[in-house]
């Protein structure tokens, strides 16, 4: 298996987005760079799938405009050790060959588009459009879970215990008798673990125990 440079634990606040492209085809290659980049958007430019695992992805909203076949790990060998490796990004498939098999293949396999050469320029634009919405999307609630459990974090033992208990739904009287606490000390290490949460709510302070699987 291909072992890939290594990338960020923590979702970054940098929002330019970056369209790598791998495509043995200079000419391909050269004209999607200037394409992308003429509507201001940051374009990496690859030969082969090898060159493309070689390089560290920054966590920003991004997309793969990938050929089908190249020499050595072909497209879609790439897009399986990228799904192994846990490397989330959404492709675009390229190719001068395409037939329905294939493209259904692409689609199935998780693509975002498959488009045949030679392609209008509009449709690549609309299709690295949509592919850097959606990866910016993911990258919103992989943010907004890691602040969550940053906050979480924060919380005494104590607190996080009876933040888990009034999800289940537990009243301050139950919840002391759970756990051996009075019932005003239960009321306070709630007030704390709310506003350490930065919760508004009892109930938004339920949903966040929720996204955080407590």
């Amino acid at each position: 298996m291909i072992k890939f440079a290594p990338k960020s634990s923590q979702p970054s606040a940098e929002v330019e987005p970056v369209v790598y492209v791998i495509d043995d085809d200079s000419g391909v290659r050269d004209s999607l760079g200037l394409l992308f980049r003429s509507v201001g958007l940051r374009a990496e430019l690859f030969r082969s799938a090898k060159e493309f695992t070689q390089s560290k992805l920054p966590p920003v909203p991004s997309c793969l405009v990938l050929d089908v076949r190249l020499p050595g790990l072909s497209g879609f060998e790439l897009h399986a050790e990228l799904t192994r490796a846990d490397v989330d990004i959404p492709i675009i498939f390229i190719t001068a060959h395409g037939d329905i098999p294939m493209s259904v293949r692409a689609m199935k396999a998780g693509a975002v588009d498959f488009i045949t050469k030679p392609f209008r320029d509009q449709d690549m634009l609309d299709a690295v459009s949509a592919a850097i919405t959606r990866d910016r999307i993911r990258l919103d609630a992989e943010r907004a879970r890691f602040d969550l459990q940053r906050l979480f974090a924060s919380l005494t033992s104590r607190e996080q215990e009876v933040m888990a208990l009034v999800a289940t739904g537990l009243m301050n009287k139950q919840i002391a008798a759970q756990v051996g606490l009075s019932e005003i000390t239960v009321k306070i290490h709630r007030g704390h673990a709310m506003k350490k949460m930065q919760a508004r709510s009892l109930a938004e302070l339920v949903k966040m125990a929720g996204a955080l699987g407590i």
